[in-house]
């Protein structure tokens, strides 16, 4: 675990579909996004928490939670699903996720990333590079193994399924 201080800036960044799909994939359950800002932030300084969904504008039930994700401290990052003429459907932060992060972190000292998407190794390698603190939130069994190897911490949801997840 990489030392933690109440002097640290620290900014928090989701992938929302990726906590979802995780949590309801693995353990049947939502997750609860309150509880991984608070730990994110704990004891530190935030000066941003981001969260980035996907809205298919088929229910008010979306509304409900990008407003409740907001009432948290989050700042909520909407994308429209895509859907294709042969039917396929595509909702893919990464790069948004990746230049936000960039532009963020020359004010801060820890970079907080809850996703398990290996796709961020090369983000979190640059941030190293940069002197920045690198810890990853995520299902250890269905994050990369590189991205957990690579982080700073990392810091397993499914060990502690009583904060992190909510039941159905």
């Amino acid at each position: 675990m990489a030392f933690r201080h109440e002097g640290q800036r620290v900014g928090l960044f989701v992938d929302a579909q990726n906590m979802y799909h995780s949590a309801k994939n693995l353990h049947g359950a939502k997750v609860n996004f309150d509880a991984i800002l608070q730990t994110a932030t704990e004891k530190r300084m935030p000066l941003c928490a981001r969260v980035y969904v996907v809205t298919s504008n088929t229910s008010d039930e979306e509304e409900v939670f990008f407003e409740t994700l907001a009432n948290q401290g989050y700042d909520v990052q909407v994308q429209d699903l895509r859907v294709f003429s042969g039917g396929a459907k595509k909702a893919d932060w990464d790069v948004g996720i990746a230049v936000d992060v960039v532009r963020f972190s020359s004010r801060l000292d820890v970079v907080v990333l809850a996703t398990g998407d290996g796709d961020f190794v090369p983000l979190v390698e640059y941030l190293q590079y940069q002197g920045v603190q690198v810890e990853v939130m995520g299902f250890s069994s269905s994050s990369s193994h590189r991205l957990v190897e690579v982080a700073d911490t990392f810091i397993d949801l499914g060990d502690d399924s009583n904060k992190f997840l909510l039941k159905k």
